[in-house]
């Protein structure tokens, strides 16, 4: 996978300055393997019912691009020449969402069928722009974007060329704009226009960037690639709350942990965690691993199609920047508990002014943050009481999830483990075999010991 994006990095197939045709290149039912049962029967017949209209029609984008490749789309999108209101009037199941770009949602049941019109390039004088349908901020970035247009400036105006595609299932054509087949063939991301300008007009097409490569194991060209390491920054300036869902598509699409990867090599990854950034600098190693592991079971989870909670992925990128904290504030007397509450709220408060993490995921980060200073304390009652909270499970898997990365917990995780697998007999000896040891304190004191000799030695590994 990164020697794939890696080896993209290489001269473009073609001039990187390329211009989307006026006349597409028309693939014909023989020139393509798409067929129009392999789309949802309820996308097809919007497309044939808004050509009855009178109105064009095609489905468009990734549900072509991964047709192509032989994945089965989640997704199936309609572009048209109709208005959203005139979409609207067509269909009684349709409703207008958005106020930044309209679009018009379609219900069948659970299906739902997204319908947009086409868009044409925003004017470049201040003067003709018309705040209510287009408007730019003073780097260039698109704040409204409902100027409609023309097919072919439709094409214009989408990112990637393998995303410039149109398919017409009443004639069973496939329209190319941007040579996307031909990219496709070479498994290449590539931007539609030039890279830094299309960058500025939306920074979040950096992240979709990767997402992409990272989805279809593509890489990304080189002219594609080569601003956006200057650009990173620009994404500090997208609301927090678009971004708390990119990085769900990010993280919980199955490729997780390239897409990590990817993102930390291009430096994006520090505009969205910049406290797990930091600690990626000063405990390498250990940043590395905890998040990797924790993105490559969220990743094989998925494949599973078991669920996928976003408060322990969270919770497992952020975490490496925490127990500084904690110890800080433990070094000033504050103890062990509540100094880990007062450093998670600081943390996840900071986190959120960069992605806005919704309440029902952040109260679940700090319980499962809170289990790792309780898991160590099992005497009397202690292990029997945590054995029934709820958060048990999550802050078990957690404290496995840390073990792997390195941490050294004097076999914590085996004793919960042989626990929970003990009878009532086998338990109560487990407990008296703790002996005399003081629990209290114990936790906080090996998170002191091996916090700092994971800090030097990741540092040692850097250093060599």
């Amino acid at each position: 996978m990164l020697k794939k994006l890696f080896q993209s990095f290489r001269s473009p197939l073609r001039k990187p300055q390329q211009h989307v045709r006026t006349t597409p290149e028309v693939l014909s039912s023989s020139q393509h393997s798409l067929q129009r049962n392999q789309f949802s029967r309820y996308a097809v017949s919007i497309v044939e019912r808004l050509q009855n209209a009178g109105y064009q029609a095609y489905l468009v984008g990734g549900c072509v691009r991964d047709m192509m490749l032989g994945i089965t789309p989640k997704d199936f999108d309609v572009a048209t020449s109709a208005t959203p209101e005139q979409v609207r009037a067509e269909f009684r199941n349709a409703r207008i969402i958005g106020r930044r770009f309209k679009l018009v949602h379609i219900h069948f049941g659970r299906e739902i069928i997204e319908v947009a019109t086409f868009r044409a390039n925003h004017p470049q004088d201040d003067e003709d722009e018309d705040s209510n349908q287009s408007s730019r901020n003073e780097s260039g970035r698109i704040l409204r974007d409902n100027v409609y247009g023309t097919l072919e400036e439709d094409a214009q105006r989408r990112d990637f060329t393998i995303n410039a595609l149109y398919y017409d299932p009443v004639t069973e054509r496939v329209l190319d704009f941007a040579n996307g087949v031909h990219d496709i063939r070479n498994r290449l991301i590539r931007l539609i226009g030039d890279p830094q300008q299309r960058y500025k007009e939306d920074p979040v097409r950096m992240l979709r960037a990767v997402r992409f490569a990272a989805k279809l194991d593509f890489g990304i060209e080189k002219h594609s690639a080569t601003p956006i390491r200057p650009l990173a920054p620009m994404l500090r300036d997208i609301p927090a709350a678009r971004l708390f869902e990119e990085v769900l598509k990010l993280f919980l699409n199955g490729y997780a942990e390239p897409t990590f990867e990817m993102l930390v090599d291009l430096e994006l990854f520090e505009p969205l965690f910049p406290a797990s950034s930091k600690a990626l600098e000063y405990t390498p190693t250990y940043t590395h691993t905890l998040i990797s592991e924790a993105l490559a079971n969220t990743d094989l989870r998925v494949k599973q199609n078991k669920p996928v909670t976003p408060a322990f992925l969270f919770a497992a990128l952020l975490w490496p920047a925490l127990p500084a904290r904690v110890l800080r504030l433990q070094e000033r007397g504050m103890p062990p508990i509540p100094a880990m509450q007062e450093a998670a709220h600081e943390l996840i408060t900071e986190q959120c002014q960069r992605i806005a993490i919704p309440k029902r995921f952040t109260m679940p980060i700090r319980e499962i943050w809170d289990m790792q200073e309780r898991l160590p304390r099992r005497s009397g009652k202690r292990a029997d009481l945590l054995l029934d909270n709820p958060r048990f499970r999550a802050g078990y898997d957690f404290l496995l999830l840390r073990e792997t990365a390195g941490e050294e917990t004097d076999g914590l995780g085996e004793w919960w483990t042989e626990y929970q697998d003990a009878n009532e007999s086998g338990r109560r000896d487990m407990i008296r075999d703790l002996g005399s040891k003081s629990e209290t304190g114990q936790g906080p004191r090996k998170r002191r010991r091996s916090g700092g000799g994971k800090r030097k030695r990741a540092g040692a590994d850097a250093s060599e």
